[in-house]
């Protein structure tokens, strides 16, 4: 059963379990079920998707049930009305905080404006030797992409040279390959923690916030660092 974290006559949220897919696509591959059909099969009630996340990544993601109220929504988004906030855990000790401002190219080779505001939230130092450094050291983020460029959080962590862990095709895979062969662990510590926006009919403010707890492999990540995650879960 998928978690539903928000719903009314017109949006439905639900906690998006690391490792769903969203929808079919040329990009990701075949699967043996969707979150579009999960949900659809759950409440039986045809949904609209909104926005979408990756494969690996977990977190907050919307539908509308009818395609005017779609419509209204997927506006905001466009326009950058909408905030979603990231959690990640990166490569190394970040700043304090960072706006990255850079462009992205997208599989049109089109170049499209990416902005990214993150702030870094914990730091970690562990005994794993890397290279030729004696220890290895991450930092848990709050990330939140101003622009929704696809792979846009990947692309500009490792742009600034602070991959997220676990990221294959925008990561540091000595570093994957590493935590694989001490920790076996292959999770992408990437999850949408929270969305706010203006509801498109009512007018009211919303907030939705999700738990960690569909992302088990964040979790583990997180305990092998010693962050606290407990306000997150």
């Amino acid at each position: 059963m998928l978690d539903i974290l928000y719903q009314d006559d017109y949006l439905i949220a639900i906690n998006k379990p690391s490792g769903l897919l969203v929808h079919k696509s040329k990009y990701a591959g075949p699967a043996d079920e969707y979150a579009v059909d999960k949900l659809k099969s759950q409440i039986d009630k045809k949904v609209h998707l909104v926005h979408r996340l990756d494969r690996k990544t977990s977190g907050v993601l919307l539908f509308a049930f009818d395609k005017e109220t779609l419509k209204l929504i997927s506006d905001q988004f466009m326009n950058r009305e909408v905030e979603k906030k990231y959690l990640a855990i990166l490569r190394g000790w970040t700043k304090e905080e960072e706006t990255i401002d850079y462009d992205l190219t997208n599989e049109n080779e089109i170049v499209q404006n990416a902005v990214t505001y993150y702030k870094r939230l914990m730091i970690s130092e562990i005994d794993l030797p890397f290279l030729k450094h004696p220890t290895s050291r991450y930092s848990l983020v709050e990330a939140i992409p101003e622009t929704g460029r696809f792979h846009q959080l990947r692309k500009h962590f490792k742009h600034i040279l602070h991959p997220i862990l676990g990221c294959r095709k925008h990561g540091c895979n000595k570093q994957n390959k590493l935590w694989l062969n001490t920790f076996n662990v292959t999770a992408m510590p990437l999850h949408s923690h929270q969305l706010n926006f203006q509801h498109p009919i009512t007018k009211e403010d919303i907030s939705i916030d999700a738990s960690l707890n569909v992302n088990p492999g964040f979790l583990e990540i997180g305990k092998i660092l010693g962050f606290d995650l407990e306000e997150f879960t």
